[in-house]
C-alpha cells in the first residue's frame, strides 16, 4: 500500500503531463505518481515515463471511466486526484494531504473559485455553469452543502474510506459533482483549501464541452437528487400533480354547486387521474426512502468494516 498516491488522469496532455509529474515529485516526494492514460495520440505516455510516473491504460474513453480504474486499481493512505493541464498548483497538496492523513477529511476540495478562478478562467461560460450547479446544489442537499465552496474542481485529497465506498456510475467530466453529492449525503467529513488556479498554456486545449458537458452535469445532479432524496423528490412531483388535479376540479365543482350538473365529465376524469397519479408518485416515494435508508444502513456497515481492515493494515 502506498503512503500517498497521486492520480492523474490525462488525455492528450503532451504539453504539460511532464511538468505536472515533476511538480507533485517536488512537492509530494514520498508519493507514487499515477498516470492514467486514455487513449492518448500525442505521447502523453512516453512523457509521463521520462517523468518518473508509473504509467497505466484505460482504453474506455471518459474520465469517470479512468477514475473507476484508478479507485479500483490503487490502495493507498491518501489519494490526491488531480488533473493533468498544469491548471492547479502543486504547491497546495502538501496542505490537502495533511488533513486527509490527520484524519480531518475524507475529501479536501481544492478551492479555485475562492482565488484565481475567475480571473485566469478565459471561458465566461464555465465561469457561471460553476456557480449555477454550485447553486443547484446548496438548494438541493441544505445547510452540508454550504461546506462546499467548489463542486467542480478537478483537485481533490481523498481518504481511502471515500474511494473505497464511492460508487462511481458517471463515465465523463460529470465525475466531479457525483463525488460531492456521494460525500454530502453520505456525511463524508469535508474541507476546502484554496489553491490556485492558472488557465492552459498556450496550444493546450479543453476537453470539457461547455454546454453539452454542462447539461450532463445538471442531468446528473437531478438524477442524484431522485436517487438520494427519493422522498422529497417524489413528494414534490406528487404536489405539482396534485396541484394540477385542483385546478382542473375547482371549475367543475364549482359549476355542480350552482348547477347541480356536471357537463365537463372528461374535465372530472382528467382531474381524478391527476390526483391518482399524485397518490402513486407519493407512494413511491415512500417506498424508494425506505430502500434508501436500508443502503445507508448498510454502507455504515461497509464503512466500519473498512475501517477495521485499515487499521490492521
Amino acid at each position: 500500500m502506498d503512503r500517498i498516491a497521486v492520480l492523474v488522469p490525462c488525455w492528450n496532455e503532451v504539453l504539460t503531463i511532464e511538468k505536472v509529474v515533476k511538480d507533485f515529485k517536488r512537492v509530494l516526494p514520498e508519493a507514487v505518481i499515477y498516470v492514467y492514460d486514455n487513449n492518448s495520440t500525442d505521447g502523453t505516455a512516453e512523457l509521463a515515463i521520462r517523468a518518473g510516473a508509473v504509467v497505466r491504460h484505460e482504453y474506455r474513453q471518459g474520465k469517470g471511466n479512468v477514475i473507476r480504474s484508478m479507485f479500483r486499481d490503487i490502495d493507498a493512505d491518501c489519494y490526491v486526484m488531480v488533473d493533468g493541464d498544469d491548471t492547479y498548483s502543486a504547491e497546495n497538496a502538501r496542505d490537502m494531504v495533511n488533513l486527509v492523513l490527520e484524519g480531518k477529511a475524507d475529501m479536501v476540495i481544492g478551492d479555485r473559485l475562492s482565488s484565481t478562478y475567475f480571473e485566469e478562467n478565459k471561458r465566461p461560460f464555465h465561469n457561471s455553469g460553476n456557480v449555477l450547479v454550485r447553486r443547484f446544489i446548496n438548494m438541493f442537499w441544505g445547510e452540508n452543502a454550504c461546506e462546499i465552496k467548489d463542486v467542480m474542481t478537478g483537485y481533490r485529497a481523498l481518504s481511502p474510506m471515500f474511494v473505497k465506498t464511492f460508487p462511481i456510475l458517471s463515465k465523463g467530466f460529470e465525475i466531479e459533482t457525483e463525488m460531492t453529492i456521494h460525500a454530502l449525503d453520505k456525511n463524508l467529513l469535508l474541507a476546502n483549501v484554496p489553491v490556485t488556479y492558472r488557465d492552459r498554456p498556450k496550444g493546450s486545449v479543453s476537453k470539457l464541452h461547455t454546454f453539452r458537458d454542462g447539461i450532463k452535469v445538471l442531468k446528473t445532479i437531478f438524477m442524484l437528487y431522485k436517487d438520494y432524496r427519493p422522498l422529497r423528490f417524489f413528494s414534490i412531483t406528487a404536489l405539482l400533480l396534485a396541484f394540477i388535479s385542483l385546478i382542473l376540479f375547482i371549475p367543475v365543482f364549482h359549476e355542480y354547486m350552482v348547477t347541480g350538473l356536471v357537463p365537463k365529465m372528461p374535465t372530472l376524469v382528467t382531474s381524478g387521474f391527476f390526483m391518482m397519479a399524485a397518490l402513486v408518485s407519493f407512494g413511491i416515494g415512500l417506498v424508494l426512502d425506505t430502500e434508501v435508508k436500508n443502503a445507508r444502513k448498510n454502507l455504515e456497515i461497509q464503512m466500519n468494516m473498512i475501517r477495521i481492515l485499515l487499521r490492521k493494515s
